[in-house]
């Protein structure tokens, strides 16, 4: 017997959303909140104009279920990309720790000109990652089964 939970235990299939407006956005963010990536996960394309991250997400949609039915919570590793990319920063991340590994916290959206703005990826411990967007075009597409979460722990903020 494994512990690896399974699609077909919880009956659900693989997230996969969309967001072109700041309440698809809203429902992305909660999904990824508590997400943790290596920074060797971020990718930068700049000739295709599209920025990706491969995280591993706590299932915040199975919590409920999992305390319910006396079940360890779990993660799934998914893929967040962003389209129209024009300009990529980022503030209190440094690239050159190759194992350094990143609690995602939010994703906001500053609104701009004629459709364009900027997406603020909000990390733990004072980071940011700024995007610099043409249009609003955020995919999270799950691509992996999921897995125990290591911690077998609700992640917790404390207020």
């Amino acid at each position: 017997m494994t512990d690896d939970a399974r699609f077909e235990d919880g009956g659900e299939a693989p997230l996969r959303l969309l967001a072109f407006d700041t309440d698809d956005l809203k429902v992305i963010s909660a999904l990824t909140q508590d997400a943790i990536f290596p920074i060797t996960e971020m990718s930068w394309q700049p000739g295709q104009r599209r920025f990706a991250l491969l995280l591993n997400r706590f299932r915040w949609e199975d919590a409920e279920a999992a305390e319910r039915r006396g079940r360890p919570v779990e993660r799934v590793q998914a893929v967040l990309s962003v389209a129209d990319v024009a300009k990529v920063r980022s503030q209190g991340v440094d690239r050159s720790q190759k194992d350094l590994v990143l609690s995602l916290l939010s994703i906001d959206f500053e609104p701009g000109d004629d459709g364009t703005g900027r997406l603020l990826f909000t990390l733990a411990g004072d980071g940011a990652i700024a995007l610099d967007v043409e249009a609003l075009d955020v995919t999270l597409q799950d691509v992996t089964r999921p897995y125990v979460a290591p911690s077998k722990t609700t992640p917790h903020h404390p207020e």
